[in-house]
């Protein structure tokens, strides 16, 4: 019975994919002036954003399809009323890693870890 316990639990950790580490936890935003602009969350494969700006539409949940270098913003605040597609795990000289959010056309806010 162990057997199968510990046979499950490893192919379980061998199916999620290991990238998924370097973009989840709480990251601190600012837009392309340097001012905060809030606070994005992801976990799995949702997101939550917490902007500076008193109801800013932006804020709020959505999903995330998540990539070897980044991930792609499905649905929700963010892509809706930012136009944010992606977020890109870049390397930081400070932070060592940071997430680049992009439009289709620009990169719009930088985020470091909080």
């Amino acid at each position: 019975m162990r057997r199968i316990t510990l046979v499950t639990a490893l192919a379980a950790s061998t199916i999620t994919p290991s990238f998924a580490q370097s973009f989840e936890g709480n990251w601190g935003c600012r837009d392309s002036t340097g001012a905060k602009a809030g606070l994005l969350t992801i976990y799995g494969d949702v997101y939550g954003f917490a902007s500076t700006t008193p109801s800013d539409a932006a804020s709020g949940t959505g999903t995330i399809t998540g990539y070897q270098d980044g991930v792609a913003f499905n649905d929700g605040g963010l892509k809706i009323a930012r136009g944010i597609v992606a977020g890109r795990v870049i390397a930081d000289p400070t932070y060592l890693t940071a997430i680049q959010l992009e439009t289709a056309d620009a990169i719009v806010m930088l985020c470091t870890p909080r």
